[in-house]
């Protein structure tokens, strides 16, 4: 049995255990008994210890990096068996020294998600942008929270893409509320009639497309995907997919829209292929409801890109 670790890393007072507590521990593939928590750094949200009896969680206090060594924690496996381990981590340590530490054999890193306060963000960029940047850089998920209105999204989603291009990004108000992406944070021009579309950012547009179908309807969209078809789907259709990580490795599935054409579509299953295809929004098959629909333009065989799997934000 593998035991899932999950790194959660931000600067003090970022909202670390607010995303270990309103995220993390509450995900379906979070599995029933004891959770390790391994704290190392204290901020103003506590974890009560009602709260810690009800999800199972045992709780120990890191002061020093060096306590995080194979001895320990070939003990806490010995001492626990946890179920998972869930590091909060302290921001000023050097993350690369946590992953490069050798955990028991059972041990398995999930993901590293990563908080900033949106509060200081500008700050950060304007003056601290490497170290910023520097913790960031192994992150699977980001949580900006608390962004004042006119919040440089766009500057910092293009100075995280540079140094890691695959890390979902979210943004929240100061209301805790998820600020839905506009035109301005897309890594893509939404302005003419063909949008490119590049491999990283499939997760992006497949998002978006959905939640704003009205930025991309009547224009050619292109992109890389894998050629699959339902049971029961018509020769004449398929559909495009690629495999998008929404928060975790143990949470990955296949998405993508239906795409049609006006003559059947051969292709072997898992085929990789460049796609350009008309975007609408209508009902794919009768009596549903509206969805994004593809209408197939031209198809060619496309190598599969270095990272196969890619993320919502």
């Amino acid at each position: 049995m593998r035991t899932p670790v999950f790194i959660c890393t931000g600067f003090l007072d970022s909202g670390k255990t607010t995303l270990v507590k309103g995220t993390l521990m509450e995900q379906d593939w979070i599995a029933p008994g004891l959770t390790l928590l391994l704290l190392c750094e204290e901020g103003e949200e506590e974890y009560p210890k009602e709260y810690l009896e009800e999800k199972e969680i045992a709780l120990l206090r890191i002061n020093e990096f060096d306590q995080l060594n194979p001895a320990f924690f070939k003990n806490c496996d010995m001492n626990y068996h946890p179920a998972q381990v869930v590091i909060e981590y302290n921001g000023m340590w050097k993350l690369e020294e946590l992953l490069s530490v050798k955990y028991p054999r059972n041990w398995e890193l999930q993901g590293v998600y990563s908080t900033v306060n949106g509060t200081t963000l500008d700050m950060y960029l304007k003056n601290m942008r490497n170290i910023l940047m520097e913790q960031l850089t192994e992150s699977e998920l980001i949580v900006v929270n608390r962004c004042p209105e006119g919040t440089d999204r766009s500057g910092f989603r293009h100075a995280l893409k540079v140094q890691n291009p695959m890390a979902q990004l979210i943004f929240e108000g100061l209301d805790g509320r998820i600020i839905q992406p506009s035109e301005e944070d897309l890594p893509y021009d939404v302005k003419g009639d063909k949008i490119a579309i590049d491999s990283i950012d499939f997760g992006i547009w497949y998002v978006d497309a959905c939640d704003h179908p009205e930025l991309y309807l009547h224009k050619e969209i292109e992109f890389v995907a894998q050629a699959f078809r339902p049971k029961g789907m018509k020769e004449n259709m398929f559909v495009p997919v690629r495999k998008i990580m929404t928060c975790c490795a143990e949470d990955i599935n296949y998405y993508g829209y239906p795409c049609k054409s006006e003559d059947k579509i051969d292709f072997k299953r898992g085929e990789w292929f460049k796609i350009r295809a008309r975007f609408e929004f209508e009902q794919a098959v009768a009596f549903g409801n509206e969805q994004p629909v593809l209408y197939l333009i031209d198809m060619e065989p496309a190598k599969k890109p270095d990272e196969d799997v890619v993320y919502l934000g």
